[in-house]
């Protein structure tokens, strides 16, 4: 058995094969238009253009398509923003908000945080409407008492 060793690779050139005689360079061979080979090359090259010429046309209708698709979705990424205005206004004209308690408390942008501010506005407003006033506060809770019921008292000797 043989050992190969790194250290023993030799740099000796190439032998020369039957094809190539050594010391000569090889120059490109050329064959006559009508060779097969010749047209069969010819015909790989319109089909490639071809091939390459329909690849950028999909190209091309990928990046349209693509376009496309942004559109659609900036469209209906404002869709709740669009319909949240619509919604504000209609239950502004119906609970007969103010206008400027409208711009200052109903802020959203979306349908379900707004219908969320508008209750709970109306809920504070709500409790605003209720009155403190009390009728009888700081009146005394003694009754002047009727004639009848002071004669009543000095007849049984209760005084007030």
């Amino acid at each position: 058995m043989g050992e190969n060793r790194m250290s023993e690779i030799t740099t000796e050139p190439a032998e020369a094969t039957e094809t190539e005689p050594e010391g000569v360079e090889q120059q490109p061979i050329t064959l006559p238009d009508d060779h097969p080979l010749v047209r069969t090359l010819a015909a790989n090259k319109v089909k490639i253009k071809e091939l390459s010429e329909r690849a950028e046309a999909q190209k091309t209708q990928a990046e349209q398509d693509a376009e496309r698709v942004s559109k659609a979705e900036a469209e209906a990424a404002t869709v709740p923003s669009r319909v949240a205005s619509a919604l504000k206004e209609h239950l502004v004209k119906i609970h007969e908000i103010d206008a400027e308690d409208a711009e200052l408390f109903l802020t959203a942008d979306e349908p379900e945080l707004l219908l969320k501010q508008i209750g709970r506005f109306l809920g504070q407003s709500d409790k605003q409407s209720k009155s403190n006033y009390v009728s009888r506060e700081g009146t005394n809770g003694r009754v002047k008492p009727s004639s009848m019921q002071q004669f009543f008292d000095e007849l049984s000797g209760q005084s007030s």
